[in-house]
């Protein structure tokens, strides 16, 4: 049985394929790491282009940020239509669902590019209204 892709692992292709965020995020050098529950990633931004997406167990990463929730409440984000409070980063903050750590002023200074680069795994809906 083939294990269904996590949305993190679609994370570099759909930013970087993503013209105008990438152009938004065309300021952004910077490393962070997303939590889901016991599992962890360190993605590496590169002028808006994500360099790099490493899964962990990682062995004392340096990162300026951390994005850390429960794996249900990632999952929940990563709906196509997520219900409110989940449909957001700052309001999965405003609900506690989501926690961000370390050094915010790159996530603050960037926030719609980080914003966007979060979402970018949600399934995308085609024109009819189905999930591609």
């Amino acid at each position: 049985m083939v294990t269904p892709a996590h949305p993190m692992d679609q994370l570099q292709q759909r930013v970087n394929a993503d013209a105008r965020l990438v152009w938004r995020g065309r300021w952004v050098d910077t490393t962070f790491l997303v939590e889901a529950g016991d599992a962890a990633w360190l993605v590496q931004v590169a002028a808006g282009r994500i360099a790099a997406v490493k899964r962990g167990p990682l062995v004392m990463p340096s990162w300026s940020f951390a994005l850390r929730a429960p794996k249900d409440a990632w999952n929940t984000f990563w709906l196509p239509n997520p219900p409110p409070g989940f449909h957001d980063l700052l309001a999965l903050v405003k609900y506690r669902a989501l926690r961000i750590e370390g050094n915010v002023h790159p996530f603050m200074a960037n926030l719609l590019y980080f914003k966007g680069v979060m979402a970018a795994p949600r399934p995308r809906e085609s024109v009819a209204g189905g999930v591609q």
